[in-house]
């Protein structure tokens, strides 16, 4: 058996007393900073593990998809990227989500029919396209498939798409591995 004596005094009591308050409060002030969710999250969720997860994810844009793929494939996102594809990488920072940490790393691709695309609801040819990594959406976009279509952000058009946009489908180099239909 051990017995250990100290002598203490009233000073050194309170100054362990002190340094124990500072440190819980320390501890409560990481704790409620960790809560609070990040400015570019704005209360959307990237789930994206299942088929209701993705779909959810989409129609907190507003768009209305179909219930089953048009096509799963996984990707590679490219180690280095070339022009085409660091402005589609500036478009998925515009969005809030970041592709640099995915260089060089397999992704899968989920591509719905959009079916409710301002000025062309119930028609073929508007796809939106959902690069998942481990569950969660790291990237994607709202395209066209016609000759001189469009393609942005998952955000909802306030007006039809008219025009196209400087980026088109073509101009994107996502190297496919495996298709599954």
């Amino acid at each position: 058996m051990f017995v250990y004596s100290v002598k203490t005094s009233k000073a050194k009591i309170i100054i362990l007393i002190l340094a124990l308050a500072a440190i819980i409060a320390a501890a409560v002030f990481v704790m409620s900073i960790e809560k609070e969710p990040a400015a570019n999250d704005s209360a959307v969720s990237y789930k994206a593990e299942n088929a209701a997860e993705r779909a959810a994810f989409l129609s907190q844009f507003g768009w209305k998809i179909s219930e089953d793929p048009a096509e799963i494939s996984e990707v590679i996102i490219p180690a280095d990227f070339d022009a085409g594809y660091l402005e589609y990488a500036e478009m998925n920072k515009a969005q809030g989500l970041d592709l640099e940490p995915y260089k060089g790393m397999r992704a899968k691709r989920w591509t719905y029919d959009i079916l409710n695309y301002p000025g062309l609801e119930n028609q073929d040819g508007v796809q939106a396209n959902l690069l998942i990594f481990e569950g969660r959406v790291i990237g994607g976009d709202i395209c066209s498939l016609d000759l001189g279509g469009f393609m942005h952000g998952f955000d909802f058009p306030s007006v039809p798409q008219t025009t196209a946009s400087p980026l088109s489908v073509t101009e994107i180099p996502i190297e496919t591995t495996a298709q599954v239909n």
